[in-house]
């Protein structure tokens, strides 16, 4: 019986998604004088410990074709929230030799895994150079492999539990456990606790199949039912084993489960039943199905203009603009917006400021365009947002106060025209200070929560930052009055700490650091938000067509 943490509510999480590339490529240099090329493909990944680039693996040799379509597939990790560098050189072999050295070097092409995913179609088309010159074409094109995209939705009742508690019922509850390859279990879910009942009815519940049983439906599956005890212990009430297939295909009696206890002295004695009152399978769609069937990610950028942040002028200022090193604001857009841009096609980002005095009369604005266009706040790429950032610093007065609710329901008005998922809003706010009008912001992150959409927020400087954590609600839904969050949709980041994690300070280790740690959330959030409005990722795109193919 496991003796882990207790997480009523729970499942383990999901393994990374893996994605399989598939390699061609059209009208590749003939390299040889009395035949055509025989072309073979390698993919290299950055080794994130050198920076370097690692070969990742090779295709087949395929013999006397400059337009050929490679049958070897390359799996690779992917990761939302990293930024993935990918280089595929191809060859033309003249050896059986593995030293790339012995082989003719057709063209280089260089991309992120996440240009691949973001692209139209999931299919990525870009030139094969060599010394600045065209050698050819390359297309990339993505699949994310997974075995098992179901989950199953269950609901459970217990009946004549054993009491386990001196002065009350038991408060009872179910972990379930999936059996590994060596027999062994892993916790796979566990339900809520209901308290002080003997006959529980536990509220329904969805679990991946591939957690609960690797998408096996003959795999032993173990369920406990417990007591829970205020101290932490576990006090078993008693146990069963089944399977998948005889909960989605047996009848009802079928499904009616006598609690046992293996190391009981006492032979055949019982502590309840446990019925299965429903289960369906369905279909669990992916952050890569979203992506892949047309869902964009619309990038949304505001920045803290408060006086707290110090005059820009002085080398102490969050703002101070230092040729030779990025500040703290600047290293956040390019951590963050490096990501974003390559799940949005036409890379143009709107860009806001609060909490500083306007010219011409100094006027104090909570969400006005970095570039003073009111009618297109759009910048094109995220060295466009940097430059509307230090071209708006010497046109304004920093002042105050730090006022989030304005510049979120401002994008919340934006996302509530993409209801249908086709759009998916990620508002990045950089600040420095506490919070002025927390009250207003938790209403407004609560009305936004409803909307496709999601806040990062990363806090530069050393300001207190304790507040934040309350919007940032991972264990518990935002609440203020009677209002509560549909899903949470923040996620806070200071940005000191990762700083203060990083062992040799390098900037790029800390940019990535910051990226990952602050985007690891989107992919869930897009998709919890999906689930919750019952909308299915839109009509994949046709395959790529090869050469002489309708």
């Amino acid at each position: 019986m496991s003796t882990g943490g207790f997480q009523p509510g729970s499942a383990t999480a999901n393994p990374v998604s893996k994605v399989e590339l598939t390699v061609c490529c059209r009208n590749l240099r003939d390299m040889d004088v009395f035949s055509k090329s025989d072309p073979f493909c390698v993919l290299y990944t950055v080794n994130p410990r050198t920076g370097q680039f690692e070969e990742n693996g090779r295709t087949e040799t395929i013999d006397n074709n400059l337009n050929p379509d490679f049958a070897h597939k390359f799996v690779v990790d992917y990761f939302f929230e990293q930024h993935q560098p990918l280089r595929f050189d191809v060859y033309d072999s003249d050896s059986k030799s593995r030293n790339l050295s012995s082989h003719d070097f057709i063209g280089s092409a260089q991309c992120t895994l996440g240009q691949i995913v973001g692209s139209q179609g999931g299919k990525l088309v870009q030139d094969l150079r060599k010394q600045q010159k065209k050698y050819g074409t390359i297309i990339i094109t993505y699949e994310e492999l997974s075995s098992c995209k179901d989950e199953a939705v269950m609901q459970f009742q217990g009946f004549k539990l054993a009491k386990k508690d001196l002065f009350g019922k038991s408060d009872p509850y179910l972990t379930f456990y999936r059996c590994n390859e060596n027999m062994s279990f892993t916790v796979a879910y566990r339900t809520d606790v209901l308290k002080n009942t003997l006959n529980p009815t536990w509220k329904p519940f969805k679990v991946p199949l591939r957690t609960l049983c690797n998408g096996d439906l003959d795999r032993t599956i173990k369920v406990e039912c417990c007591d829970w005890n205020r101290d932490g212990s576990i006090d078993l009430i008693g146990e069963f084993t089944t399977n998948m297939r005889r909960f989605v295909e047996g009848s009802q009696r079928d499904n009616v489960y006598t609690l046992t206890k293996e190391k009981s002295k006492k032979k055949g004695k019982t502590y309840g039943t446990i019925s299965l009152m429903s289960c369906r399978v369905q279909k669990m769609y992916s952050f890569l199905d979203f992506i892949h069937g047309g869902t964009e990610l619309s990038f949304v950028v505001a920045i803290d203009f408060t006086a707290s942040n110090g005059a820009p002028h002085s080398p102490q200022s969050l703002h101070h603009i230092n040729p030779h090193m990025p500040n703290q604001y600047e290293q956040a857009i390019q951590s963050v917006g490096t990501i974003i841009q390559e799940y949005d096609t036409d890379k143009l980002f709107p860009v806001f400021g609060f909490g500083a005095k306007l010219p011409p009369n100094g006027a104090i604005s909570h969400d006005f365009p970095v570039n003073f266009n009111y009618q297109n706040p759009f910048v094109s790429n995220v060295d466009g947002i940097i430059g509307a950032y230090r071209n708006c610093l010497p046109q304004i007065q920093l002042h105050g106060p730090t006022n989030f609710a304005p510049i979120i329901n401002r994008v919340a008005r934006d996302a509530q025209g993409f209801m249908n998922g086709s759009n998916f809003f990620v508002l990045l706010i950089i600040t420095d200070g506490i919070i002025s009008d927390m009250d207003f912001t938790k209403v407004a992150v609560i009305n936004a929560s409803k909307l496709p959409m999601a806040i990062i927020i990363v806090g530069v400087g050393n300001a207190d930052f304790s507040a934040m954590e309350h919007l940032d609600s991972d264990d518990n839904l935002l609440r203020h009055g009677d209002k509560v969050a549909d899903h949470d949709i923040v996620q806070f980041v200071p940005f000191s700490e990762i700083v203060h994690r990083s062992e040799n300070r390098d900037m790029g280790a800390i940019q990535a650091q910051l990226a990952k740690e602050v985007l690891e959330e989107i992919p869930d959030q897009l998709v919890t938000w999906m689930k919750l409005h019952h909308i299915k990722p839109g009509t994949v795109p046709p395959p790529y067509s090869a050469v002489g193919r309708a």
